[in-house]
């Protein structure tokens, strides 16, 4: 049997067990629109949890004896994603099962990556700075949150402020980027959810963005998730996924998508970077002050100054990895998780809380943001050349969101 029938046979595999974790964990399987007799097989055969983990070992065993100089390179990195995500899939059925991890461990087994550590008074340097700026009596958290309140989008706006702002990066990834046609998308607002933004493919190159509008909105979410979630995001990431390695090559594991796997790094770290990539910090600038702050009801003058103070707390990201390691390694109730994310994530207390709910459900998966956004950037940034060449630093991108690397691969 040569390397290709491998990797296929493999493939289906690889889908069928996923769809069989999906059966004990309901966050876990993220997408899914391949073949129906996939899905049917996962529910007729009803694996437990100790026959998908021998299933998933052998079938390791099969693609580890497929040398890895077999094919061409996109063959090379598909035999090494398809290696590593059911290494993550054995780990986080191990971890069903009630096997113990520390946040580290967990994230390098189902991620492929840990992300680095950092001390209070890294982000107290950080909060310093941001106390000399901005103005008014009281903390640092308290003075950021009357600030912010004057750039709260006022729900009455909110879809026009989104849509425009999702028009604004679509257009800007078209420029660089060429979709089907078909592409389409469709938005929801909701509430009650651990997580501020969420976009479900459906295949067809279609996606189900959905807001959660439980909390105020400010002004700056408009653009992140409208590049974030959308373009060039999640949604371009997995419309590109579908057409080059689906449609094109065949490889039909990318019609399913298990969310806590080394992919996820690489799909936040894209999304977050993705925003970068629309826009440059001027180009955001004048496009927020031109057009959504007037949509928002905002006064266009202080554009400037909210961003100066936006671009600080964004240096906060880590901060928030620092809450779920000491929260989920048991150092932190969660009530010290939440105070830490007040202090150092300058979260207001029930934003913070929320935020521990996204730790409950979610674990370590809150590395993928920022820590993938390092990576990717650092991936991209070390193949455009100094200073960056545009062209190139789209060419790079857009190969990144049609290939099977994973997260070990960007360094």
């Amino acid at each position: 049997m040569d390397d290709p029938d491998v990797l296929s046979s493999v493939s289906e595999r690889y889908i069928v067990l996923v769809l069989s974790v999906g059966a004990y964990d309901p966050d876990y399987v993220d997408a899914f629109y391949g073949p129906e007799r996939f899905r049917n097989e996962a529910k007729e055969r009803m694996l437990k949890l100790e026959e998908i983990l021998g299933e998933a070992r052998a079938t390791l065993d099969e693609i580890r004896a497929v040398p890895r100089s077999s094919g061409d390179k996109m063959r090379r990195l598909r035999r090494r994603y398809l290696e590593r995500q059911l290494e993550s899939l054995i780990t986080r059925v191990e971890m069903l099962q009630g096997r113990r991890l520390t946040f580290d461990e967990e994230s390098e087994a189902l991620y492929d990556a840990r992300a680095p550590i950092y001390p209070a008074t890294f982000f107290q340097t950080i909060l310093d700075e941001l106390g000399r700026l901005l103005p008014g009596p009281g903390s640092v958290p308290e003075r950021l949150d009357v600030f912010r309140r004057d750039f709260a989008v006022p729900p009455t706006r909110l879809d026009a402020v989104f849509n425009a702002a999702v028009k604004e990066s679509r257009q800007r990834t078209l420029r660089r980027i060429p979709l089907p046609p078909e592409e389409s998308f469709l938005i929801e607002y909701v509430t009650g959810k651990s997580w501020s933004g969420y976009n479900w493919y459906q295949g067809n190159c279609h996606s189900l963005i959905q807001i959660n509008t439980e909390f105020p909105i400010y002004i700056d979410r408009a653009i992140d998730l409208a590049s974030h979630e959308g373009y060039p995001g999640h949604h371009v990431y997995n419309a590109l996924l579908e057409t080059e390695l689906v449609r094109k090559r065949g490889w039909m594991e990318f019609t399913v998508y298990a969310l806590f796997s080394p992919q996820s790094l690489i799909a936040e770290g894209t999304a977050n970077f993705g925003i970068e990539m629309a826009y440059t910090h001027d180009e955001r600038l004048r496009f927020e002050r031109d057009v959504l702050f007037p949509l928002a009801g905002l006064d266009p003058d202080r554009a400037e100054a909210y961003y100066r103070i936006y671009g600080l707390t964004q240096r906060l990201g880590y901060a928030g990895n620092e809450a779920a390691r000491r929260y989920l390694n048991g150092e932190f109730t969660r009530e010290e998780a939440a105070r830490w994310l007040v202090i150092y994530a300058l979260m207001p207390p029930e934003r913070a809380m929320q935020r521990t709910r996204f730790f409950d459900q979610y674990r370590s998966y809150v590395i993928n943001y920022n820590l993938g956004q390092d990576l990717v950037k650092s991936y991209i940034d070390s193949r455009a050349g100094m200073p960056p060449d545009e062209e190139k630093r789209w060419r790079e991108f857009t190969a990144l969101l049609s290939s099977p690397r994973i997260p070990s691969g960007l360094t």
